[in-house]
């Protein structure tokens, strides 16, 4: 193993991959290091502005990429996603489920709307568009797909059950993904992050956002470039022996 075949383990040129919650935090980074290393991407969030902004962004990089505004909780939508990347690029090969709703209620207060809205986007939306890729998955030399998870799948999870719930349940449906699309050459595993430094995160009182800093072992709050490395070595062929695992990019939650 010299330097050149190390690099290439992890070069995605020609690849295309689409990134949902592609705008911000974790989802903008992890476009942004799937274009480093190569890839085409198709960026998609609710926002139409926002897409084309982090489309642009990636262009000025020097990355070929596209915005599709896509809301994960309609299945009409999602189809158009993987058309629309499919027209512009010929194909998909990664797909990288990060959308996420953060919906939160206490136990008592959950309503039937509620629990399907966060399942809709945290665990529908990733199932669907996995299966709406999957004719160009099966054609792809190099198919992976990565589901952000979160370590909040593994601990409990006071007030935010059913984001939890779905993350768990998303979990479950990456192993059982590995276990059917491993004929067809498609690797399926997960990353759980810990706490981020995203909306998601900074959106909370300063006392909760004290406590999930302290929850980890490494007593901080990673910042979402820390989420790349993961995501790369699954997607890449440097992963190309792995499927069916989620890895705990959590700073040491779960294990705490």
């Amino acid at each position: 193993m010299d330097r050149s075949a190390l690099n290439a383990l992890f070069d995605l040129t020609g690849r295309t991959a689409i990134v949902t919650g592609g705008t911000r935090g974790i989802g903008l980074s992890v476009a942004h290091g799937l274009a480093a290393a190569g890839a085409n991407v198709a960026v998609a969030s609710r926002k139409s502005d926002a897409c084309e902004r982090a489309a642009e962004q990636l262009r000025q990089a020097g990355a070929q990429a596209i915005g599709v505004p896509t809301h994960l909780g309609d299945v009409d939508a999602i189809g158009h996603l993987v058309d629309a990347t499919v027209e512009r690029f010929g194909g998909v090969d990664i797909i990288i489920n990060n959308a996420a709703n953060a919906l939160a209620l206490p136990l008592g207060e959950i309503t039937p709307e509620a629990l399907s809205k966060s399942f809709a986007v945290n665990l529908q939306g990733p199932v669907f568009l996995v299966q709406a890729a999957l004719p160009h998955l099966r054609k792809s030399e190099h198919a992976a797909i990565v589901n952000v998870a979160s370590a909040g799948a593994f601990v409990y999870s006071p007030a935010t059950s059913m984001y939890s719930a779905a993350k768990a349940a998303l979990v479950s449906f990456t192993r059982s993904m590995a276990a059917e699309l491993a004929s067809s050459r498609i690797r399926v595993n997960a990353i759980a992050p810990g706490p981020v430094d995203t909306d998601m995160v900074r959106n909370n009182p300063p006392e909760f956002i004290a406590a999930l800093r302290a929850s980890t072992l490494q007593h901080r709050i990673a910042d979402p470039d820390e989420m790349v490395g993961p995501v790369l070595l699954l997607v890449s062929d440097a992963g190309s022996y792995i499927t069916g695992q989620t890895i705990h990019a959590d700073g040491g939650m779960v294990a705490r």
